[in-house]
């Protein structure tokens, strides 16, 4: 990404680091994979994951991040406090441009009529305007309350317009993670149907067309046992709930999901998280790609 990269200060403490200079033009990871050969890529994918390394003393996460030539890029051996992070989210990425997080289950994308209460976005609203009290953000979209996982959020009204106009070509890959009701039998298969919501705010999925809109689902299993199955799930289209209405067609509700049919509750929290978005920076073009673990609970009902 460019330079006005703004991620976590690091706090100077006496810390093991080891430094590097940059000698010729390359990305992140090729540079410590050639400078820490004993460290394999996983290793090197989770000390980036943890922020533990830096980029003339700023934290980067991301694995493609430039490199140019003078810049001294650092690695810090043992965990570091994540300093500034506002409560409820995790700061990814930010730029002049975008901030991309990651959400708690249970918070809610932005207040609804009905609801005042804390949200994604008044914890981001808050966070800029500790830089200068002008600062907005905008929503780009919206996860449902209970689902976890990664949000982008534009900081200007332009950049909001850029990315929603150009939503379908700009994003390059949304995957998320569901845990389903019992052992979904086929390895794989594609869900298409049309959604029409309901005055009581239900999706209603309908194999032929039904004046909802048309909605595509991929899904592969990753893991099952006789009770639950863990879906990693590719969106073609973002329609509400879709994920959540698509697994109750498949006849394997998402646990914890009460509304589409859900009757197992294990982990007390919906078994939806969103772990990667892929898109096109709109300001400068790149490709950029961020990826998150997949929730500590979920695969607890797989050991």
């Amino acid at each position: 990404m460019h330079n006005s990269q703004q991620p976590l200060k690091h706090r100077k403490t006496k810390v093991n680091q080891t430094s590097f200079k940059v000698t010729e033009p390359t990305e992140l990871m090729p540079f410590l994979s050639q400078q820490l050969p004993d460290q394999g890529r996983n290793n090197i994918k989770s000390l980036l994951a943890h922020h533990q390394i830096l980029v003339d003393d700023e934290m980067v996460s991301q694995y493609n991040h430039p490199l140019v030539i003078g810049q001294q890029v650092s690695v810090i051996w043992g965990k570091v406090r994540k300093e500034n992070q506002p409560r409820g989210l995790e700061i990814l990425f930010e730029d002049d441009y975008l901030i991309v997080v990651v959400k708690e289950a249970g918070l809610l994308s932005i207040a609804t009529a009905k609801e005042r209460e804390q949200t994604a976005y008044s914890i981001l609203s808050d966070h800029v305007k500790k830089k200068d009290a002008k600062n907005r953000i905008f929503i780009v979209h919206r996860l449902d309350r209970d689902t976890s996982g990664i949000m982008l959020f534009a900081k200007s009204e332009k950049v909001k317009k850029l990315l929603q106009e150009s939503w379908k070509d700009a994003v390059e890959e949304r995957r998320y993670i569901a845990i389903t009701e019992g052992p979904v039998t086929k390895p794989e298969e594609t869900i298409t149907s049309w959604l029409k919501e309901s005055k009581a705010y239900i999706m209603y999925s309908s194999p032929t067309p039904n004046g909802g809109q048309k909605a595509v689902t991929h899904y592969k299993v990753l893991k099952k046992n006789k009770n639950y199955s863990m879906l990693e799930v590719e969106l073609e289209t973002g329609r509400k709930n879709q994920i959540r209405v698509h697994m109750q067609d498949l006849g394997h509700p998402i646990i914890g999901d009460k509304k589409y049919g859900s009757l197992k509750n294990p982990i007390r929290r919906l078994g939806l998280h969103a772990r990667v978005l892929a898109f096109r920076h709109p300001i400068t073009g790149e490709d950029v790609r961020f990826e998150t673990e997949i929730p500590k609970e979920f695969l607890s009902l797989f050991n």
